[in-house]
């Protein structure tokens, strides 16, 4: 493990940090913060899950809070009193994976059908 991924950074680089790389996460009340909206229940589990996969993969773990069509992920490291470059760049995937469009890249994954609201499960940015 890393010194430098436990080292606390400052409040003015986080917020700088985020503003450049991640513009939908906040710094608030020493965590990184950021709601996911959902079309519904289905959709809050699959970012629930997808958050749950990628922490427990990167053996970093985040609170989360939820409801019916919202999931609000904080990170911050508990050992660092603080914002590490751990939770940035956990952040930054999470980000990644959930905000994932594959229809609007040029691959051969269409992604889901955007006029059935039966499938429907990510409201994205």
């Amino acid at each position: 493990m890393s010194d430098t991924a436990e080292t606390a950074l400052s409040e003015a680089e986080v917020t700088s940090w985020l503003h450049d790389n991640l513009p939908n996460w906040r710094l608030e009340d020493g965590w990184i913060r950021r709601t996911y909206k959902t079309h519904g229940w289905k959709g809050t589990l699959m970012v629930i899950a997808t958050v749950g996969h990628l922490s427990e993969a990167a053996w970093h773990h985040p609170d989360i809070t939820a409801s019916y069509a919202w999931v609000e992920v904080r990170l911050m490291t508990h050992s660092a009193k603080g914002i590490t470059e751990k939770d940035l760049t956990l952040a930054k995937k999470i980000e990644q994976v959930v905000q994932w469009q594959p229809g609007k890249e040029d691959t051969t994954l269409e992604g889901t059908p955007e006029t059935d609201q039966r499938f429907a499960y990510i409201k994205y940015d």
